[in-house]
């Protein structure tokens, strides 16, 4: 079919520039794509992804918005995998490899037009432009699967151990050993750097066994670093393992090191998984047992409520908190019903994958229609050397990707490839949905993220005077103290801890803290004072993020501490009385002392969940802008032995909250003058996103800086006036556990999020589940979970989710 559009625009048409995103994977609205039968329609003018799937048209719903007539429908099918040929020589290295989209699938594109049919019939064309265009698309985006391998790699650095490393061999050189000097194993060794024994290290995912002997060397000798033998290449490089950080490091003289032993790199060749090849598949097959307690593999379930994500590399904790919250009603309702699916039609962004709510929407109809629950049609493209094919059980799993790139656009971790916090996730998600709440003039109180809000409730005593100060703070979730006793170790050197109960971690989050050195407002002098906190209100939906951190090597890392996790919980005993008859008001916002500085309230609670002490958490923030949690715990690192580390801070007034220049770029990168980005940071205390925030609620304010003097800090003490806090005071206030999200690996930076939810399909219309259904959301791999969602990953959360009854 010829067509007259094609002449009419094709000299308007270019190529997409390096710059500029190219939607071909996948439609902007939903997750049909390239894969399925219609495939995806890439509009020639702006490059946005459409489809034609039956009831939605998104593609012909992006002609009507914006009159772009011309588009090329992409499909793509999957070659059968190639068969090595048994002649062919070995393999000579081992690595990590990402086959290349050419060498997975087969390609055919179509031009349509809707110009000429408001269907987008095929038309056919000849011009170069249009072929230009064509071609620019098709060769737009490099591999996905490449992009995903390199997610996982682990940021691995050198330690003071590898950096002065000190020798003593202990083997004659060019006497490489090939078998554990206390065992008969030959594989998986460990050569130790300090005298050159091999010894075989624990087990590891994969089925690679090990009976712990390097960690009992270390534990002899002292000697804390070692090799794996296998890994070395003739570049240098090889698995470096250190137990005295109990880390894998890097070694930048491993080759020196290596020659001490008579041991060449050049003459070395790769036989062994790397840890990282390790990790990979650890991460990417199941992190967390897939079979119950009896032995049996966990069933696959399918339908509405039950889709799951494809890892995009590093983003399951994305998906674990996309999980727990679309399981919820009210992120239902706000989300997934026809009204709120209107916005499609009336979204004034032309770019849908640049709108937070047309994103919030997609992934709503992703995960709650049942259209993408079904089983996969290929087996996962291989990985690694070492992969064999297995026939498809679990879902694909709908990528996240447009969503991951806008929610983390213009944050320093989130826009990363990197594993990251899901707590942290948790609280930058409903700060954006806020905002975007906000630009659209939305009533907040009408929101999904209404539900997690509430009080906190502080009340501080002097010992001296006996006045009595309260301060409530608006929160989205409580942070439970969880207490490490040790109770020895397991059979491969691990610590193991005492159960605690989940009560007793709320008992200690309430219980009274003395203060040594409290400045009293009205004794004018420095005072012991009692601290204890209680909520002022309660939520309907109650996040508890339990903090199981400890400082090792000073660095932050996770402990497994099981927590007894009831049911049903009660929190009548800890609502906060407030001001009582007879206590006499305490001023706790001034002091005799010099004003202190404000800080960023989340980068401080950030810090100090990893086990910083209060003071040394607020000098990192004044050092390092007051910006963000990971510089100041950077400066925190380095500064870890000044001597005035926990000397008080001393101030000489108030302290400047003039936004770095920094800080400004990035926000006029977003599309705003810098005279609004500085008011906004300075109305923000420097934190970014608060600034935006500020920024998408005062959109006509020019950024002229105010005087002081007009804008009062309101007391918080004032009794006249309650503050809008969210949640309500009323009693009974009980809950029943409704998700959790578990992780596993040393640090929530690092390691695996997998979530577990009680009845997803839970007032999904036509769906019926027992009382006590639990499902495992395990990126793509959804399955039945065990009797009370599995004891163990239960009592092991990191995030518990309870909703009010």
């Amino acid at each position: 079919m010829s067509c007259k559009h094609i002449e009419a625009i094709a000299a308007e048409l270019k190529p997409p520039s390096p710059h500029q995103q190219v939607h071909r994977e996948e439609c902007t609205l939903c997750f049909d794509g390239q894969d399925d039968p219609e495939g995806v329609l890439v509009c020639l003018t702006c490059f946005n992804g459409g489809c034609s799937g039956e009831g939605r048209r998104h593609a012909f719903l992006h002609h009507e918005k914006t009159k772009h007539p011309l588009g090329v429908v992409i499909k793509r099918t999957r070659k059968e995998p190639k068969k090595r040929d048994s002649h062919e020589p070995p393999m000579k290295k081992l690595a990590i490899t990402a086959p290349t989209d050419d060498e997975l699938y087969s390609y055919s594109t179509s031009v349509r037009c809707f110009g000429c049919s408001s269907v987008g019939e095929a038309v056919h064309s000849d011009d170069p432009k249009i072929d230009a265009v064509v071609k620019g698309i098709m060769t737009a985006l490099s591999s996905a699967q490449q992009s995903e391998v390199k997610a996982w790699e682990e940021e691995i650095l050198a330690c003071e151990h590898t950096l002065t490393l000190h020798q003593e061999p202990l083997i004659n050189a060019g006497d490489l050993p090939t078998q554990c000097t206390e065992c008969d194993l030959n594989s998986n060794l460990w050569l130790c750097l300090t005298c050159g024994f091999a010894n075989c290290g624990r087990q590891q995912f994969g089925g690679v066994g090990g009976n712990g002997h390097a960690l009992q060397h270390w534990q002899e000798t002292g000697h804390p670093v070692g090799v794996k033998l296998g890994t070395i290449t003739p570049e240098g490089t090889g698995d470096i393992y250190c137990y005295a950080c109990d880390d894998a490091k890097i070694d930048p003289e491993l080759a020196n090191h290596l020659h001490t032993f008579g041991i060449e790199v050049m003459g070395q060749t790769k036989t062994e998984k790397s840890m990282t090849e390790l990790q990979l598949e650890h991460n990417l097959k199941f992190d967390f047992s897939m079979t119950g307690d009896d032995g049996r593999e966990l069933e696959p379930v399918f339908g509405r409520g039950l889709t799951g994500f494809k890892n995009l590399g590093n983003s399951c904790y994305m998906a674990s908190v996309l999980q727990a919250l679309f399981a919820l009603p009210a992120f239902r309702q706000r989300y997934y019903t026809d009204t709120a699916l209107s916005h499609f039609q009336t979204c004034e962004n032309p770019l849908p994958a640049s709108c937070l709510e047309c994103q919030m929407l997609k992934v709503a109809d992703g995960l709650i229609s049942g259209r993408y629950s079904h089983i996969a049609r290929a087996p996962p493209p291989s990985h690694s050397d070492f992969d064999a094919p297995e026939s498809p059980k679990f879902q694909e799993g709908i990528r996240p990707s447009q969503f991951k790139a806008l929610i983390g656009k213009g944050h320093e971790e989130f826009s990363t490839m990197r594993q990251q916090d899901s707590e942290e996730f948790l609280q930058h998600l409903l700060t954006r949905l806020r905002a975007e709440a906000k630009r659209q003039g939305r009533d907040e109180k009408s929101e999904a993220t209404e539900i997690v809000r509430f009080g906190m409730e502080q009340r501080l005593q002097c010992t001296e005077c006996r006045r009595v100060g309260y301060k409530v703070d608006a929160v989205d979730l409580a942070s439970l103290p969880v207490e490490a006793i040790e109770q020895g170790v397991n059979e491969d050197g691990k610590k193991l801890f005492q159960e605690q109960q989940l009560e007793g971690c709320i008992d200690a989050l309430c219980a009274k803290e003395e203060l040594a050195d409290y400045s009293c407002s009205n004794c004018g002098r420095k005072v012991k004072a009692e601290k204890s906190t209680s909520f002022k209100t309660f939520p309907d939906l109650l996040v508890l993020h339990m903090k199981k951190f400890q400082l090792v090597n000073w660095l932050p890392t996770k402990l497994d501490i099981p927590v007894q996790v009831p049911d049903t919980l009660s929190l009548d005993a800890y609502l906060g009385k407030g001001r009582q008859p007879g206590e006499e008001e305490l001023d706790v916002e001034s002091s005799s002392a010099p004003a202190q500085p404000e800080f960023n309230v989340e980068a401080l609670s950030q810090l100090e969940a990893m086990g910083f002490p209060t003071v040394r958490c607020q000098k990192a923030l004044l050092a390092t802008g007051n910006s963000s949690a990971d510089l100041a715990a950077g400066w925190l690192f380095e500064h870890m032995d000044d001597p005035d580390i926990d000397a008080p801070i001393v101030t000489s007034g108030a302290a400047s909250n003039e936004p770095s220049s920094d800080q400004i770029a990035m926000i006029v990168d977003m599309g705003f003058s810098p005279n609004q980005a500085r008011k906004a940071l300075k109305q923000a205390d420097g934190n970014p996103e608060r600034a935006i925030e500020w920024l998408f609620s005062n959109p006509d304010d020019p950024g002229e800086e105010a005087s002081a003097s007009a804008h009062p800090v309101s007391n918080a003490t004032d009794s006249t006036s309650e503050p809008d806090v969210g949640g309500s005071a009323s009693l009974p206030a009980k809950y029943r556990l409704k998700a959790f999200i578990s992780h596993k690996g040393p640090s929530v930076h690092s390691g695996h999020y997998v979530a577990t939810v009680r009845q997803p399909q839970s007032g999904l219309q036509d769906e019926k589940e027992s009382e006590d259904e639990w499902v495992l959301f395990n990126d793509e791999k959804v399955v039945r979970a065990p009797k009370a969602g599995g004891e163990e990953m239960r009592s092991l959360a990191y995030l518990y989710v309870y909703e009010r009854v």
